[in-house]
């Protein structure tokens, strides 16, 4: 056939082989299968940094001992008199919240809650708080704007030991 034609209905000699089928891209197939596979590692790795990160604490979110001062102070207050057993902590990071925890002398509560937070209802008085189970006297009081406070709120339970001693569980805090 002198114009390159075959008999077949007009098509060349290369043309009717049939042409060859799509490639598989085997990298593309690879990429996709391994994606989750570097997730998986990827996540293990931050869990492994994150449980042997060094726990030096530098946000401040543990608990911290804080001389007892200084968690009173912060909510207004000073430490009573004749007060002991205290131990006071500080845990800080968006918010502070100081704790205090010590005994007094039971006929001293009511005199320095006076002095210390002249605005704290009476017991049992119109708008005292019911106390939880365990607790003799409780407020929460709005220290907020007060001069020598950096504390929000403070929260004061007072637990009637004896009838020479009282428990109280104090705190301070910017919430």
């Amino acid at each position: 056939m002198a114009n390159g034609r075959s008999e077949r209905g007009g098509r060349t000699d290369a043309a009717a082989r049939p042409e060859p089928g799509g490639r598989t891209r085997w990298g593309v197939v690879a990429a996709i299968l391994a994606l989750p596979v570097f997730l998986v590692v990827g996540l293990l790795v931050l869990i492994a940094v994150w449980a042997l990160a060094d726990d030096g604490e530098p946000d401040g979110t543990r608990l911290r001992n804080v001389p007892c001062a200084e968690a009173l102070a912060f909510g207004g207050a000073e430490l009573p008199t004749g007060a002991r057993d205290a131990e006071c902590t500080v845990q800080s990071w968006l918010d502070t919240n100081y704790q205090a925890d010590f005994r007094m002398p039971r006929a001293g509560v009511d005199a320095w809650l006076t002095e210390a937070y002249p605005g704290a209802h009476g017991p049992g008085g119109p708008g005292a708080l019911a106390c939880a189970h365990g607790y003799d006297r409780c407020f929460q009081l709005d220290v907020g704007g007060r001069p020598g406070t950096d504390a929000h709120y403070v929260d004061v339970n007072v637990t009637y030991v004896n009838a020479e001693t009282a428990r109280v569980r104090y705190s301070a805090f910017t919430t």
